[in-house]
């Protein structure tokens, strides 16, 4: 069984923002696979389905970027998610916009989600895929909840395929295929 969890912020004054690539790719892995992401459960939204003949779990934390931790321990706890079988999917500003990077295990960076997964999970060593939304000019808040514009947006739509195939690879074959087909992946 696998936790594929997207973050992001919910509303709709968060849609579409930088912040919430997480939500995207989760939204588009659900449709690719037909799981309908809408049981409210661990503080989040919850999917169930099945590829390749392995449970998958999608989540969607209802908890506010910064306080992702809270319902994804929730499900770990419940399901009993060995650290391996986690992947987190997330914005990353060190990242230029339509780049794809996809590690094993790792720091959070300073992405404040992944901050709050690691201490609450207490572990480090878990897949996660990170996307690029690039360096602000100016006000980081400004930048991570602003929209993409006409340009980086057709880079995030590509970037958000190979997102979704990435997590795919890692449930079908592992962390270090995924890697290997992803990681120079660029829009």
């Amino acid at each position: 069984m696998f936790l594929i969890v997207g973050l992001g912020n919910p509303g709709r004054e968060y849609e579409e923002t930088r912040h919430n690539v997480g939500f995207m790719v989760l939204d588009s892995l659900a449709a690719e696979l037909g799981i309908k992401v809408d049981k409210v459960k661990f503080k989040g939204l919850l999917g169930e389905g099945v590829y390749e003949g392995k449970k998958l779990l999608l989540l969607k934390p209802m908890t506010y970027m910064n306080n992702s931790g809270q319902s994804v321990v929730e499900a770990v706890k419940f399901y009993k998610i060995p650290p391996e079988n986690l992947v987190v999917i997330y914005d990353d500003m060190d990242l230029p916009v339509g780049r794809l990077r996809v590690r094993g295990s790792g720091s959070s960076g300073g992405q404040k989600g992944m901050e709050s997964i690691i201490y609450h999970i207490a572990t480090e060593g878990f897949p996660r895929i990170r996307i690029g939304i690039g360096r602000p000019k100016g006000d980081v808040i400004n930048h991570v909840l602003g929209r993409f514009d006409k340009e980086e947006r057709k880079k995030i739509d590509a970037v958000i395929d190979a997102a979704v195939g990435a997590a795919l690879t890692i449930v079908q074959h592992g962390v270090q295929e995924a890697m290997n087909r992803y990681n120079g992946f660029e829009a």
